[in-house]
């Protein structure tokens, strides 16, 4: 015997089987999975207006956790819009929140790690950057775009091979592009032997300490407009 079906209810079904068909689970979750720490930005926006032609630096927790950014970059109008445990796509997701708003001069990126640390192959990792580099351009296309080349973290060394594999390709990638830099700090985190140098990290390995981040700015510094 047929049951006859509530018309709404039907309409209100299709609908949700429509959405979960364009937007898996996964996908909401991830997407929404910063909105309170970028709500914290916008929220202090709101308080003191923020600058227009600064430099934005944005990523993962190697900027967030980057105390003091500007004394690193005497004389330059920073904004720090890093946001812990994130990856290129939230980046991505964020851009209009995070960058784009902004219109900045130039946009610093440090993101990826956790991509690879997550599962992302080279060629996925890199193709989020390619995306995240694109969608920048086009809005913001007279903006400078450096990349921040992947860290050699000691508590992720088995992700190694694929982290040399990313920066390759990125690197390949924005040399061909206008207004764009790739910054390899990989060499100055490392020994001879290859091995990251402990003492640039936290007790995690994972984070750095104030000595990595000395490098870092001694690094960046030319690159910085």
């Amino acid at each position: 015997m047929r049951t006859n079906q509530n018309p709404i209810a039907r309409f209100g079904r299709l609908i949700a089987l429509l959405w979960l068909a364009y937007f898996p689970a996964g996908v909401l979750a991830q997407a929404n999975k910063f909105e309170a720490e970028i709500a914290k930005f916008e929220e202090a926006d709101r308080k003191t207006p923020p600058p227009t032609k600064a430099v934005v630096f944005t990523g993962s927790s190697s900027i967030r956790l980057w105390e003091n950014l500007s004394d690193a970059f005497p004389g330059h109008t920073l904004l720090q819009r890093g946001f812990g445990g994130s990856e290129l796509s939230d980046v991505r997701h964020f851009a209009d929140r995070l960058i784009i708003r902004y219109k900045p001069k130039q946009v610093v990126v440090y993101a990826g790690e956790n991509d690879i640390a997550a599962g992302a192959t080279a060629e996925q990792t890199y193709n989020r950057l390619v995306d995240l580099f694109q969608y920048v351009r086009k809005a913001l296309p007279r903006a400078q775009f450096t990349f921040i080349s992947i860290k050699p973290s000691p508590s992720r060394r088995q992700y190694r091979p694929v982290v040399d594999a990313t920066n390759e390709r990125i690197r390949l990638f924005l040399r061909q592009q206008r207004r764009a830099d790739f910054v390899d700090i990989v060499p100055v985190m490392i020994q001879a032997n290859g091995e990251p140098k402990g003492e640039l990290f936290k007790s995690d390995s994972l984070h750095m300490n104030a000595n990595g981040y000395t490098l870092w700015g001694q690094v960046l510094r030319p690159f910085v407009q």
